[in-house]
């Protein structure tokens, strides 16, 4: 089946002006100022642009897909993540992970649940590992899970958090190391994902490694980088490495400010990646870390974070690669993912001239369309 886009503004993620796109089953397959679609064969769906901008579907690396929380008790345990949210947030592409909870959780149900997500129209990869040391795997060690199981592509681990099993340097290092080789045996980014919270250490003990180790710095891939951690920021991008910021529901312009800020003091733009901690707790924590309060991000605040960066004085093309070209080089798939281009993926999101997510195609499938949901979850309503 071929889908005619006609007329959009096209951002691939780098402006590309006014644009016809044509797709044929799950691939973009041409690109043009004007492509003329009368001779082919079969059905031609044909959806009008005018006046809309065309951007790459977005890609969520840090998603609880199974649920995050249980910081307070069994009550506090976070549903697991609905299709119809996914497809609702312009996100076509997504990377589940445990959280602090993994054992009332698993990575047997991490791995169900994004080869669901895969089955019902979506791309999703995951993570072994959570924040629990020795790491939680399906084979029994992490490299195996990482070299035989086709949707792994790195590990989950915690540091700088109250929360965390305090890997030391030498764990970290074999961590990373097992992660590259097992990478490297399948054809995959082999990425030691961080969860990196409040405390004392911040990312010192990862650059310790990378200035007293032969690992590339690509392997190392904070979340949750914050103010406080500019500095250390600034030296991982500068060795080769990915930081991650989390989009904030609440605060999306002061988060914005803290990116901007984080630009300005040396952080690399193209090394920079935005993820939206969807479905996992946010607890706050009192003066003696005691639990005072606790919710749940939400996948939405991703676009949301974007708009904010924009309103702060970026361009759009530039917000929009933290969550689009930026994130499929970090994972090594692009440009199948995270751009507009013939022989890429047909993920496409569609906005109107406020930048409102009407949209979504995923795998040249109609998700979405002038924002009615089409595609929804098995047991969804």
């Amino acid at each position: 089946m071929f889908l005619y886009i006609k007329n959009a503004e096209v951002y691939a993620p780098k402006a590309q002006g006014i644009q016809d796109v044509l797709l044929c089953n799950d691939k973009i397959i041409a690109m043009a100022p004007t492509l003329d679609v009368s001779n082919l064969p079969g059905e031609v769906k044909t959806i009008d642009g005018t006046g809309c901008k065309l951007m790459p579907g977005l890609i969520d690396q840090h998603v609880h897909i199974t649920g995050g929380g249980g910081e307070s008790g069994f009550t506090s345990r976070v549903p697991e993540l609905k299709l119809s949210h996914v497809i609702e947030s312009g996100v076509t592409t997504v990377v589940g992970t445990l959280g602090t909870d993994s054992r009332s959780r698993s990575v047997q149900n991490l791995l169900a649940k994004t080869k669901a997500l895969n089955e019902e129209g979506i791309t999703a990869y995951c993570l072994t590992g959570a924040y629990a040391l020795p790491s939680p795997t399906i084979t029994g060690n992490v490299g195996d899970d990482i070299a035989f199981i086709q949707e792994v592509i790195g590990v989950k681990v915690a540091i700088s958090d109250h929360r965390s099993m305090a890997p030391t340097k030498e764990e970290l290092t074999k961590l990373a190391a097992e992660a590259r080789l097992a990478g490297m045996v399948s054809g995959k980014p082999g990425v030691v994902h961080m969860h990196t919270g409040v405390g004392k250490e911040g990312l010192r003990t990862v650059l310790e490694i990378l200035h007293d180790s032969d690992i590339p710095a690509k392997h190392f891939r904070p979340t949750h980088v914050r103010r406080s951690m500019e500095a250390e920021a600034a030296e991982l991008t500068r060795l080769g490495g990915y930081v991650d910021y989390t989009a904030d529901d609440e605060e999306a312009r002061e988060q914005a400010q803290v990116i901007m800020d984080a630009l300005r003091a040396g952080v690399q733009q193209d090394r920079v990646t935005i993820s939206s901690d969807s479905n996992g707790s946010t607890p706050q924590w009192g003066p003696n870390k005691e639990l005072i309060g606790i919710t749940y991000a939400k996948m939405t605040a991703l676009w949301k974070q974007i708009l904010a960066l924009t309103e702060a004085g970026l361009p759009l093309e530039e917000a929009l690669s933290f969550v689009t070209s930026n994130v499929a080089k970090a994972l090594e798939v692009y440009p199948q993912k995270g751009c507009i281009a013939p022989g890429s993926d047909a993920d496409l999101i569609l906005t109107d001239n406020k930048l409102h997510i009407h949209t979504v195609i995923a795998k040249g499938r109609v998700l979405m369309e002038q924002g009615n949901v089409l595609k929804k979850g098995f047991f969804e309503d």
